[in-house]
């Protein structure tokens, strides 16, 4: 049996012994590392990605809902909280499981069941499409028309060849629904349409005539994309 790299991110004391005892009791679950703060527990994914990330939500500094719209997780997330309003939103960020606590093993053995199940299913083919929530519909965008993406406050404004969409979505969302190759986070106010790009000038990219920074955070997973680097 394949074993699955994971960590937990928990700031309960008892909820993380509680949640680690469980783990241990998983034959393909190898617990990796355990933080009490989302921080920290970011900068480790960074560097070290794994398979499954025990998240829970209401934590200091950075809860749980905010790490997952800041950032792109490849791991797969089940979410542990004492919260049930906060459901519809971990499902909006395409979450494997919500584990109400306290959970019991049976009912956090069927989250790792279903999270072992999408990691070992072939990828899907990517979809050359995806659905936008705006203010009022769900918007269909073609991948390849995307231009880039701005961050405007508490919006996105996505700039394809013949419309512009605004949507609350936030970047950790769309970099979760948008293939990475396809279109790449630059700035922490700018993603980019890969097929798009006329030219790249040090640390600028032109897109028709837009001049779109890169910043430091993003350069080397940029020019990984476009390989130059």
């Amino acid at each position: 049996m394949e074993n699955y790299r994971c960590i937990i991110i928990e700031d309960e004391p008892l909820a993380m012994e509680r949640t680690r005892i469980f783990v241990g009791k998983v034959p393909y679950l190898q617990l990796a590392a355990t933080f009490d703060n989302a921080l920290t527990g970011l900068a480790y994914l960074k560097e070290h990605p794994v398979d499954m990330l025990f998240l829970d939500i209401n934590m200091d500094e950075l809860s749980g809902v905010e790490l997952l719209e800041s950032t792109k997780i490849s791991s797969q997330v089940i979410i542990t909280t004492a919260f049930p309003e906060y459901a519809l939103k971990g499902y909006e960020l395409n979450v494997t499981d919500y584990l109400l606590k306290p959970f019991t093993f049976p009912r956090f053995l069927q989250a790792t069941e279903k999270a072992r199940v999408q990691l070992a299913e072939p990828a899907l083919a990517t979809l050359d499409y995806l659905f936008v929530k705006t203010e009022h519909r769900l918007e269909k965008i073609s991948v390849p028309d995307i231009l880039y993406i701005e961050g405007m406050r508490d919006y996105r404004r996505i700039h394809t060849r013949n419309k512009r969409i605004m949507t609350l979505q936030t970047f950790g969302e769309l970099e979760r629904l948008l293939p990475a190759d396809q279109v790449c986070r630059v700035h922490k106010s700018y993603m980019v349409g890969m097929a798009n790009i006329e030219a790249v000038e040090r640390s600028r990219i032109l897109i028709g005539k837009e001049r779109i920074p890169v910043s430091e955070t993003y350069r080397s997973a940029f020019f990984s994309c476009i390989r130059q680097e």
